[in-house]
């Protein structure tokens, strides 16, 4: 086992069922011997998983409920305090992805789900558990954000929205809790996971689209040795890295840039952010 701050850590993750949560948490388990609670809302999906952890199991214990609803929170908090479960990292990873389309093709409750799940979730964990996650010696918070919460994406204005209100979230609680508790965000492009399940048209399940995902496991090295670092931004990716720059020396053509790429990639899934 590696020698790190990680060692023995209690750790909840969101979003562990499959994934990159759940890569995440076999991670932390087999290198640092770290305890994982897992929140997610598919038991078969969970049980599945964790056969992958062979006599590893006794670290990953799940709890099934939607993060987007306040009281589930309020009563997990009470489970652990009930407990005596201790707290040392919060892990923030739960969120989806709207197909591409313009603003206007989306529904009120497609445009309620998606700020409730991929922001007001952070926020109602972060809060509800802050007392929890104080006690520890080594106190942690760690968002997942986006590259599309660095640099608005043509047809993704809600995700974008959403990703970059995590991102002003996580930056300031990094300056209000500055040497007090560690605050991380994660800003990744596209990963091999089902982030792209909504999406319409055959695309998405192409040879083009999966050349340009970063590898699930690379991506999971990448951020956990990230916040093993205490590093406080996490960017990796071509996609990741690309977009980061470019929204640091030309934030007014960037975006344009983008939606230049997409719309010349001429995959169908990009269509209705064209129309």
């Amino acid at each position: 086992m590696k020698k790190n701050w990680l060692n023995n850590k209690i750790i909840i993750i969101t979003g562990a069922s499959g994934g990159l949560g759940f890569s995440i948490a076999k991670s932390l388990i087999f290198n640092y011997n770290c305890k994982v609670i897992g929140i997610g809302r598919n038991r078969e999906k969970m049980l599945s998983a964790i056969e992958t952890l062979g006599n590893k199991k006794e670290n990953f214990s799940f709890h099934l409920f939607d993060v987007s609803v306040k009281e589930n929170w309020l009563n997990f908090c009470e489970y652990l305090t009930t407990n005596n479960v201790k707290v040392d990292l919060l892990l923030n990873n739960a969120g989806f992805m709207l197909p591409f389309a313009k603003f206007d093709k989306y529904s009120d409750e497609e445009i309620d789900e998606i700020i409730k799940t991929n922001f007001l979730s952070v926020v109602t964990a972060t809060k509800i558990l802050f007392p929890l996650i104080k006690q520890s010696s080594t106190p942690a918070i760690v968002n997942i954000s986006s590259a599309a919460g660095l640099c608005a994406v043509v047809g993704e204005s809600m995700y974008c929205a959403t990703k970059f209100a995590v991102k002003g979230f996580t930056e300031t609680l990094q300056q209000d809790y500055r040497k007090q508790i560690y605050v991380g965000g994660v800003y990744p492009g596209f990963i091999k996971t089902d982030i792209l399940n909504r999406q319409n048209g055959k695309a998405k399940d192409g040879k083009l689209v999966s050349k340009f995902m970063y590898p699930l496991d690379k991506a999971t090295k990448k951020i956990v040795k990230g916040i093993a670092k205490r590093k406080k931004r996490i960017v990796f990716g071509f996609q990741g890295r690309i977009i980061s720059l470019m929204s640091r020396l030309f934030p007014k053509t960037a975006p344009t840039i983008i939606a230049k790429v997409l719309k010349t990639s001429k995959l169908d899934m990009f269509d209705k952010a064209f129309d």
